[in-house]
C-alpha cells in the first residue's frame, strides 16, 4: 500500500496596493551616476572655529543625562577624542558635563 502525500495548498500571490486601486504601476525613476566618491584621506573638512573635546571622567554612576550628553558629543571611551564645531548647542552640552571632559581649541 502506498500511501500519497497531499500537496500543501498554495496561497495565490498578493496583488499591489496599485493594482489594487486600478492604477498603472509607477516606473522605477532613473537613478543619475555618483561621481567617484572622494579618498578616505580627505576626510571631513575641519570646520573655521572647532573644539576638541577629549573624555577624561567615566560615565559609571552618573546621572542617565550626562550619560546621554556624553554620547551626544561623539565620546564613548575614556580619552577618546572629537572635533566638533563651536556651536551654542555643544558648548551648552560640554557644560552640562564639564567636569568630565576636557576642552581645547582645535585651530
Amino acid at each position: 500500500m502506498a500511501e500519497e502525500k497531499a500537496e500543501p495548498k498554495k496561497r495565490p500571490a498578493r496583488a499591489s496596493k496599485a493594482a489594487a486601486d486600478g492604477a498603472a504601476p509607477k516606473k522605477a525613476a532613473a537613478k543619475p551616476k555618483a561621481a567617484t566618491p572622494a579618498p578616505a584621506s580627505a576626510g571631513r573638512p575641519k570646520p573655521e572655529k572647532a573644539l576638541k573635546i577629549t573624555q577624561i571622567g567615566s560615565p559609571i554612576g552618573r546621572q542617565d543625562y550626562q550619560r546621554a550628553t556624553l554620547k551626544g558629543l561623539g565620546l564613548d571611551k575614556l580619552h577618546r577624542s572629537r572635533i566638533l564645531e563651536d556651536t551654542p548647542a555643544v558648548r551648552g552640552m560640554i557644560a552640562r558635563v564639564q567636569h568630565l571632559v576636557r576642552v581645547e581649541s582645535a585651530s
